[in-house]
């Protein structure tokens, strides 16, 4: 299976979300400044996956219903995604972003929080064109369950003692309320009932829980080239994902992880990164994320059989494969 396959039932659909992110980098630099419009057109045409726009797509498609809403949600719910990918690089202090450079490291720190803010407001604006009151405070919720997970993130950071309900917790705002988002949204505009919107947002639930276990693991598994930062870059930055949180609890006497939390070295990484590599801990997540991804599939498996429903059937499937 490849990484596109689940996108192709909606696949034109998601070129009208694409000229939509297109005109508004147009439109703003007509209606406000040239540079805010390269600045925009710098993270707008940026090659991204369309994940969760195509997740709102293909969540609106099990009730008939007009699609100008559904293309509407899609565009916001990728300009939300764009805006914290602007605010995580500027935290994290990274250089690069699906091989260009930041706006952190061009044009300053200052410049990149405020063009993220911008698009934030900006997608909540498209929210708000949906005319849905269910879907603009669900829409606002998401903003502030994706800052308490980058808070949570921060403030915890270094802290090796505290175990899997705050992980879940953060990983849940972080990354999994965003893709909950996307499906239920989906799910409401198209005027799915009750039940099958409920299902439909377990399933952005799931898939979101298992995308960023496999995100966590791959800090470990997957190589530089791959990933695109250092192996044990979340360690390095002081934050417990799912297999560090293993080894702690593997080797509650001999983790070399509170040490390096404590002391500092790069020793105390190398040696965590060992020991996570040489157990079964890997294999081990990868059986969270697995369950994770069963759960999903599970929660359309009721819906009647469609192309669209092989798609998010097929994209909980590819999680298990992805290297990137």
């Amino acid at each position: 299976m490849t990484s596109t396959q689940f996108y192709e039932p909606v696949q034109e659909e998601l070129l009208i979300v694409e000229k939509k992110l297109s005109d508004l980098g147009d439109k703003v630099s007509s209606d406000a400044f040239q540079t805010l419009g390269e600045l925009l057109g710098n993270v707008l045409e940026a090659p991204g996956k369309r994940t969760r726009p195509a997740i709102t797509l293909l969540a609106s498609k099990f009730h008939p219903h007009d699609n100008e809403y559904p293309h509407i949600m899609a565009t916001a719910v990728e300009l939300l995604h764009i805006a914290t990918l602007i605010h995580d690089d500027t935290v994290d202090n990274s250089d690069t972003r699906r091989g260009r450079a930041t706006i952190s490291s061009t044009w300053g720190k200052d410049i990149a929080i405020l063009l993220g803010d911008y698009v934030f407001a900006t997608s909540a604006t498209f929210v708000c064109d949906t005319n849905n009151v269910r879907v603009i405070k669900r829409f606002s919720e998401t903003i502030m369950e994706l800052s308490s997970g980058e808070l949570a993130e921060i403030l915890d950071a270094y802290k090796w003692d505290l175990g899997r309900i705050p992980y879940w917790k953060r990983i849940y705002n972080k990354t999994a309320s965003l893709f909950c988002t996307s499906a239920e949204s989906g799910a409401v505009l198209s005027g799915a009932t009750e039940s099958d919107v409920q299902s439909l947002k377990q399933y952005g639930y799931n898939v979101g829980m298992a995308f960023q276990v496999i995100d966590d693991i791959l800090d470990f598994s997957g190589t530089a080239e791959e990933f695109g930062k250092p192996v044990g870059n979340d360690l390095l930055q002081g934050t417990l994902t799912l297999p560090s949180i293993m080894l702690i609890e593997k080797y509650k006497d001999e983790n070399p992880i509170a040490d390096l939390f404590d002391k500092g070295g790069a020793k105390y990484l190398e040696r965590s990164i060992e020991m996570i590599n040489n157990s079964s801990i890997i294999q081990d997540s990868y059986s969270v994320a697995q369950e994770f991804c069963d759960n999903a599939i599970k929660s359309v498996s009721h819906f009647p059989d469609s192309p669209y429903r092989e798609s998010l059937i097929n994209l909980a499937s590819y999680l298990m494969e992805r290297r990137t």
